[in-house]
């Protein structure tokens, strides 16, 4: 199983732009896909991005989809998840997710999650 650790979030200003980065422990994290989900306070967690193993397949949901930017470098076992054009309602902790069983929109999907990291947005 993959251990991972997010960092990067913190309070922005609507319209700003933060970069949450996940390290992942393990040698055969390359194999593994990824996503990135959020959870409101009093609400689901909820997908928001995703990359396969190779990250030549990305996927988002369509609340982020054109402003947020999921990446991966294997190499360095990382994923990244860039944000631009933050508004209040991006406001959420963000976990890191991997070892993907099932569908990738699905928290129940993966097996592997992170700690989260706090992105507040103010208006």
């Amino acid at each position: 199983q993959v251990q991972l650790v997010e960092s990067g979030g913190g309070l922005v200003q609507a319209g700003g732009s933060l970069r949450l980065s996940c390290a992942a422990s393990g040698r055969t994290f390359s194999t593994y896909s990824a996503g990135w989900f959020r959870q409101a306070p009093g609400k689901s967690r909820e997908f928001v991005a995703f990359t396969s193993a190779s990250g030549g397949n990305t996927n988002y949901a369509d609340s982020v989809k054109g402003r947020f930017t999921i990446s991966r470098d294997n190499a360095k076992n990382m994923v990244y998840l860039q944000m631009n054009s933050l508004k209040p309602e991006d406001t959420a902790v963000y976990y890191c997710a991997g070892h993907l069983v099932g569908q990738y929109y699905s928290p129940m999907a993966f097996r592997s999650w992170g700690q989260g990291t706090q992105v507040t947005v103010s208006s």
